[in-house]
């Protein structure tokens, strides 16, 4: 039986790439046909739009010519606005932190909500399978974990809003509120707020990469991409655990992979049970102390690559795809707006690690130390890999947004808010 949803479009194009992959990380079944194709045709002609600007997405008996994101988002109702003017708590980011919080905040009472300036999940919904996660001990896929999550917190109460942030950096405290200015121009207030913002992914510094952005170039895991690319020569770059699981998800697929490496062995960044798979698997080609130094093109689409090793050794292949995976740096561009401290590299700083020689932070407007996850804004919390001193690991940010739910209710008992 055929998905559902059926997507009409040109690989190689960026935006039709952003559609096929808001479609994989919110979980959503679809088939991708390639414009030019015997089915595309066959499908387009049906409905009468041959002429129709790609991509085209068919749900059911609705089409969408042009399709993007927002008017997807829209046409499925995750953009209606929030239903309340205030809440006891604002969960800003939808990684697995954020939803915890939600998931034990909505339970025990707390009227939620939960904005994402993008998709749940976070960078785990990049990962094709997420292997070591207590009680899951077949894995689970990234994206469908953070749907679980978000489809968990919603039953409890919350509400999770999708492709809606906090605009700018305005979170102006009100006495016992803090003011949010969303995307959109649309206002709530909250008793307190946590702050999951989560990680942005790091950029490689290689003339090029923006051009070739969406077209053979990616951030991220491809998960989206991963049944596009049997038989195709992809570069992933990168020697954490999510470039473990790519390497992996697209040898499975038929791809052959060249992984590279900076470091001069894989065990140090990565999980054991990763490496020992990748070292078994034949159309894996890994090269250490190696780095990517440039990309070629033909015309708007990548053709090839330039490595470099530790020698200065270098050496061009032909490829169909790269995809960079070097880890993330922290979302916190809004920290210095807000008054909210973070360490050295961007890290938000909170509980013990505010207390500057047993002092608390310049301006602490209380009588008591910050909370543990409580940042150096009263009221407004961190968890998960934006926090400094995590583990970054998705059970530790699920822990911490659990610990986070139950820090709120003393803060809220400070406030004199009763639930």
């Amino acid at each position: 039986m055929r998905p559902a949803v059926q997507v009409v479009g040109r690989r190689l194009e960026a935006e039709d790439h952003r559609l096929r992959d808001f479609l994989t990380r919110v979980a959503q079944p679809h088939e991708w046909l390639e414009a030019g194709s015997p089915e595309a045709i066959s499908l387009l002609g049906g409905f009468g739009l041959l002429e129709a600007p790609l991509p085209v997405v068919v749900d059911g008996d609705r089409t969408y010519a042009g399709a993007t994101v927002e008017v997807l988002a829209e046409a499925w109702n995750h953009l209606d606005p929030p239903k309340r003017a205030h809440y006891d708590l604002v969960v800003i980011g939808a990684g697995p932190a954020g939803l915890a919080a939600a998931v034990y905040a909505a339970s025990d009472g707390l009227s939620t909500i939960v904005f994402e300036r993008d998709v749940p999940g976070g960078q785990a919904s990049h990962t094709s399978l997420i292997e070591n996660f207590f009680g899951f001990p077949d894995g689970i896929g990234g994206a469908e974990l953070a749907r679980l999550a978000g489809r968990q917190a919603e039953r409890f109460g919350a509400e999770v809003m999708v492709l809606r942030g906090v605009r700018g950096s305005r979170l102006d405290t009100d006495g016992d509120r803090v003011e949010l200015l969303l995307d959109g121009g649309l206002e709530v207030t909250a008793s307190v707020v946590l702050a999951a913002t989560g990680m942005d992914w790091r950029r490689l510094e290689v003339d090029g990469v923006d051009q070739l952005l969406g077209h053979g170039v990616h951030y991220g895991a491809g998960r989206s991409e991963a049944a596009q690319c049997s038989g195709d020569r992809v570069v992933v770059v990168g020697a954490g655990n999510s470039a473990g699981q790519a390497v992996l998800n697209f040898a499975n697929a038929g791809a052959r992979v060249t992984m590279l490496v900076r470091g001069d062995r894989l065990g140090k960044t990565m999980s054991a049970y990763l490496v020992e798979r990748i070292q078994r698997h034949p159309l894996i080609d890994v090269r250490l102390e190696t780095q990517l130094t440039e990309l070629h093109a033909d015309g708007n689409r990548l053709a090839g690559v330039t490595v470099t090793d530790a020698a200065g050794n270098a050496r061009t292949d032909a490829a169909d795809a790269v995809f960079i995976c070097i880890g993330g740096l922290p979302h916190t561009d809004w920290c210095p707006a807000e008054r909210v401290l973070t360490d050295a590299a961007g890290y938000i700083l909170t509980g013990p690690d505010l207390l500057a020689g047993g002092s608390r932070p310049d301006g602490w407007p209380l009588d008591r130390d910050p909370l543990p996850l409580e940042t150096s804004r009263a009221g407004l919390f961190a968890a998960g890999d934006v926090r400094h001193g995590s583990t970054k690991r998705v059970a530790g940010a699920v822990g911490e947004g659990a610990m986070a739910a139950a820090l709120f209710f003393r803060r809220l008992a400070e406030l004199g808010v009763t639930v």
